[in-house]
């Protein structure tokens, strides 16, 4: 069987087709098929507090291309969601409107405590040593979202506005900024070593570029080292060079350095990519629901 979720970032729109098979008591997710259409709607939302209507019309455009994807692909159940950009623009639900009158589309906007439960709803953990302890980082452009579990069980998550678009025009005030990292230092303490679970367009990049195999933890090391060479070239030549697409290389270093933070307040010395995030949750969560009406 197979589902579809729509993410409708700050950065970037996605539509996500899953593919739920279910084989002698096991239940395995896997990808088919990810567009992603880089519309910027937080540069709109963060800088204005309102979405454009130039970009209010790509947006409601993109929607309608993916509900005709999503027919068809033929899919048991799909589900929309929008985070920081949407929750932060004044016009947002005259667009949702505009979404479900001209695209046939249903829109949730979530918070950020939700946001963090659904990509939470992936439990990358679970493959790994239960008696340890992970911090699941998802990073946006306009919020970061952490989650920490030890020994199986959740031990705090909250949501932050600090995203690589915020970052980039300078809207974080160093005294939130402080703020973040003192909360990732608190829950920390105490939790012995921790590894983070990355998941967010900019982790999974970053950890492509250093080259790691399968899924091999990226060390804190490495990713400081990685971030040094790409902040050494500009937006430009990041695209010439680095082979980075356009949208992604001035988003990519506030990124990074959203990540080492957190990291080192933390103590963490490695991150763990299993290249996850918000629509892979959304998909578990429709999953759920539907066995729950089986």
């Amino acid at each position: 069987m197979k589902f579809a979720s729509i993410d409708i970032g700050s950065n970037a729109v996605r539509l996500l087709f899953c593919n739920v098979i279910e084989d002698k008591g096991k239940t395995v997710f896997k990808k088919a098929e990810l567009i992603r259409i880089p519309l910027r709607l937080g540069e709109d939302a963060f800088l204005r507090k309102k979405i454009t209507k130039q970009k209010a019309d790509r947006l409601v455009t993109t929607m309608k291309a993916f509900k005709h994807l999503i027919s068809v692909h033929d899919v048991v159940d799909y589900r929309a969601c929008a985070t920081a950009a949407l929750r932060t623009a004044t016009n947002s639900d005259e667009i949702i409107k505009r979404i479900k009158k001209e695209a046939g589309l249903p829109v949730t906007i979530i918070d950020g405590k939700t946001e963090a439960s659904i990509i939470y709803a992936n439990h990358a953990e679970e493959n790994l040593d239960h008696d340890a302890s992970y911090m699941y980082v998802d990073i946006g452009g306009g919020s970061t979202e952490i989650t920490l579990m030890s020994k199986g069980k959740c031990v705090a998550s909250r949501s932050f506005n600090i995203g690589t678009i915020l970052l980039l025009y300078n809207k974080v005030e160093k005294k939130y900024w402080l703020e973040f990292r003192q909360w990732v230092k608190d829950i920390s303490e105490g939790r012995g070593p921790i590894s983070a679970i990355g998941s967010g367009g900019n982790i999974n990049k970053l950890y492509k570029m250093s080259d790691r195999k399968g899924s091999k933890p990226l060390p804190y090391k490495k990713l400081k080292l990685i971030t040094a060479k790409i902040e050494s070239y500009s937006p430009k030549d990041r695209v010439s060079i680095l082979g980075l697409n356009p949208d992604r290389a001035d988003v990519i270093v506030p990124a990074a350095k959203i990540l080492l933070a957190i990291m080192k307040s933390a103590r963490i010395q490695r991150i763990i990519v299993p290249e996850i995030g918000l629509s892979d949750g959304i998909v578990r969560g429709l999953y759920a629901d539907y066995k729950k009406r089986k």
